[in-house]
Parts: C-alpha cells; structure tokens; sequence
C-alpha cells in the first residue's frame, strides 16, 4: 500500500519588493499530493493576486437658497415664490428629473415682519449640465440667489461596481500568473478549485490629487475638486493542474 505524502514548492516575493500598476506582491505556491493510489493524485497550484480600482465622484448635489421678508405673509410668500418656481422650471429645462429635486420651505415672523426661506437641493449625475443650471440662476435672479459649493460624492452602484471590478481583477491577476507557472512546470492549467478573497480596502484620495496637480499647475482657488475613492482586492486562488501530455476525455 502506498503512503501517503505531500510536496511543497514555494516561490516567493522579496520583502522589499515594489511592483507599479495595478498588482501588488504576489505569491505563488505549488503542491502536489499523493494518496493511496496514483489515480487519486491532486495536483494543484495557489497564487494570490491583488488589483486596485479607481474611481470619481459620479454625483454632485447644489443647494439653491432664496429669502425674503415683507409685512404681511402673502407678500413674503408671492416674492420667494416666483423665485422658487424660476429655479425649479431652470433645472427641469435642463433634463433633470424631479425625483432628483427637493424643495424646503420657512416661514417664521420677526418683530412686525414675516421672514420665508427656501431652499431647493438638486442632485445631478451630469457635472457639465450642474455647471449651466448654476450659471444661468447666478445670471437671471444675481445677488436674490445664494447657490452653494457643489459637493460631489459617490452613488451606492458606484461603489458596489468599483468592490467588484477590483475584485474581479484581481482573479484576472492570479489567474495569468498560474498559467504562466504551469507553463514554467510544463504543465496545463485546469480548472479552478478555490477563490477566496482575503482582504479589501478602500481610501479616499481627495488630497493626493490636490497635490499631485498643485505640482503640474496653480489651482484656482475657488474651483471645487472632483474626490476619488481607490477600492483594493487581495485574493487567493487555487487550480488544478495536468500533464500537457494528458488527454482530454
């Protein structure tokens, strides 16, 4: 009866190893198990891979304040209204959908004089048609309009498709580097037995992309910065391997 018995091969990086782009330190490991008989060999190899995405802010919300105040509540009222209305039929001619649109309103009194605030917040996906909404309400209601610094941010899909491309990349990574070990073994590569995704991270690089254009060119000051949230992946992933000389059943 034949004993039982493992044997390990391992390739692995240097501590102080860098690699630029999107794969980090990679390691590789070879195994190859014997059972009880030949015809139960596990053959197998295990890389990990790693991958980095990328990705901007696809969303941006301004909020649009006017105000006033009269002596009675339907001279107040009528006076923010009809800018109100101005501000609203603006975004709409602009294609933006009301679901993308809210609206507050206040009304309060002060000694002998009634106050109304309002405020409408709009969500745009498109940064160019946001710039045009802002310029044409700056230019038809001027100083009785107060439009706010836009504020950019990431919608939940975004997010979600950046973890999975990182991820998906990432097996891409391992998946090209056991092909190239098994050719390195003159082996073939067989199909995947594990995939498990170690580690993940994700950070903000708002502020290494204000520097890094403060070097190639002087900022406006005013000019709000479109953020970029970077998604890692790390996995490991284990295949089978076959003789080349092996025929397919």
């Amino acid at each position: 009866m034949d004993n039982q018995s493992r044997v390990f091969a391992a390739i692995l990086p240097a501590a102080a190893r860098e690699l630029d782009g999107n794969e980090n330190q990679q390691g590789v490991e070879v195994r190859a198990v014997s059972r009880q008989s030949p015809s139960s060999r596990v053959r197998e190899v295990q890389v990990t891979g790693t991958a980095e995405v990328c990705c901007p802010a696809d969303r941006v919300s301004v909020r649009v304040s006017v105000g006033n105040r009269k002596e009675s509540v339907s001279e107040v009222t009528s006076s923010v209204s009809r800018r109100l209305e101005y501000i609203l039929q603006a975004v709409r001619q602009h294609g933006v959908s009301d679901k993308d649109t809210s609206v507050r309103r206040f009304l309060h009194r002060e000694a002998d004089q009634y106050h109304m605030d309002a405020e409408v917040t709009v969500t745009f996906s498109d940064f160019e048609k946001m710039e045009r909404v802002c310029s044409v309400l700056l230019e038809k209601l001027d100083k009785s309009v107060c439009v706010g610094a836009p504020q950019f941010y990431h919608s939940a899909e975004c997010l979600s498709q950046m973890r999975r491309r990182a991820c998906v990349s990432a097996v891409e990574n391992a998946q090209q580097k056991a092909c190239e070990v098994s050719q390195l073994l003159g082996q073939t590569l067989g199909s995947p037995l594990l995939v498990r995704e170690e580690e993940t991270r994700e950070w903000r690089n708002e502020d290494e992309d204000d520097g890094g254009r403060r070097q190639g060119a002087t900022l406006l000051p005013h000019l709000p910065s479109t953020p970029t949230i970077t998604a890692s992946s790390r996995v490991s992933v284990s295949f089978s391997l076959r003789d080349r000389s092996r025929k397919k059943v």
